[in-house]
């Protein structure tokens, strides 16, 4: 494995995620993001395999419609939790993207028809699923659910979940407060029906109201989502950039966003350095302007993250593939000592 000098890679990780980690105790519900092609997937699982190989019950899940963790496992997780061959404690699964919107897409018919048939509305439920279903956000808030379906059955000690690009995974993750200010909206609304309905009714006598009930138990949904993703103690999201000006311009656009949705930023991790220890003179040019390419981000990245960069990890001379290799990788993120 190829590395950095200290004086360069750790010389500004002030914090690095070892120690991150060791200030966050409680640290339950992890998230790697940024721009497509940057590495979270394996991100995600070094941080996964770390923790699985520090005693605590660990699930590796992907929200990415586009999923890799099999590739990266060099095994089927497609559909299940499987546990990861040769490592304990550690458990993989790649949502099926296709199957929960075939899911929801039932649910939202079964609870549509359900209404209607309580408002005594006639009408079928086929064109208002079909209208609901065809929002672009409708996959977004599918996986959404089955996110937060996994966190509540709280059935391990922590959640490493491996995001699709940062813009999905702004409005994946922003679904908690859209909702619940849509069902505030919608409970408001409910009250007003139910009290103008209650006025003109010659019986006093409170009636059951299905809809309202179904509001209230969702809106404290959306609050305990929101409590758990908002739980500077519990959750954390990481950014994963290149030293590179794009996936650097991206996460700067979107670390101030999750800032304002509440939801915490544990920080910032560099990929795919070159070792400037074994570029010299004699390399070849290409080598050498694109470590001057990484020298000159690297003076952004300290700049807009100073205070925020947990690791610098190299460019390994071999693909990231399989449980070996992501225990190097593991070592890279998490043993880098702060300086």
């Amino acid at each position: 494995m190829t590395g950095l000098p200290a004086s360069t890679a750790q010389q500004r990780v002030t914090l690095d995620m070892a120690g991150y980690v060791q200030q966050h105790p409680q640290l339950k519900y992890v998230f790697f993001g940024g721009k497509g092609g940057v590495g979270k997937t394996v991100m995600a699982g070094a941080a996964a395999l770390w923790a699985a190989r520090s005693g605590r019950r660990t699930l590796l899940a992907s929200t990415n419609p586009v999923h890799s963790l099999s590739g990266l496992l060099d095994q089927n997780v497609f559909g299940q939790h499987a546990p990861v061959t040769g490592v304990a404690n550690l458990w993989a699964y790649e949502i099926d993207t296709r199957e929960t919107i075939e899911r929801s897409k039932r649910e939202i018919r079964d609870k549509i028809q359900w209404f209607l048939k309580f408002a005594e509305i006639s009408t079928k439920a086929d064109e208002f699923v079909e209208t609901a279903t065809m929002n672009p956000a409708f996959e977004e808030s599918a996986m959404f659910e089955n996110m937060i379906d996994l966190m509540f059955k709280d059935e391990y000690d922590v959640y490493v979940f491996d995001t699709a690009p940062t813009a999905n995974a702004r409005r994946l993750l922003g679904m908690s407060k859209v909702y619940s200010l849509w069902v505030n909206k919608m409970v408001k609304s409910r009250e007003e029906a139910q009290s103008l309905r209650q006025m003109l009714s010659f019986s006093k006598k409170k009636e059951q109201d299905p809809l309202m009930d179904y509001l209230m138990d969702f809106q404290q949904r959306m609050e305990h989502a929101r409590a758990l993703l908002t739980d500077e103690q519990k959750t954390a999201f990481f950014f994963v950039t290149l030293p590179e000006a794009l996936p650097i311009a991206v996460i700067s656009r979107f670390i101030d966003w999750f800032h304002e949705f509440g939801i915490p930023v544990g920080g910032v991790i560099v990929n795919m350095r070159i070792d400037e220890s074994v570029v010299g003179a004699d390399s070849a040019e290409f080598v050498r302007n694109r470590l001057a390419m990484q020298n000159e981000h690297m003076q952004t990245i300290w700049e807009r993250f100073d205070g925020r960069v947990r690791a610098i990890v190299p460019l390994f001379d071999n693909e990231v593939r399989g449980v070996e290799m992501l225990g190097r990788l593991a070592t890279a993120v998490f043993a880098q000592a702060s300086g």
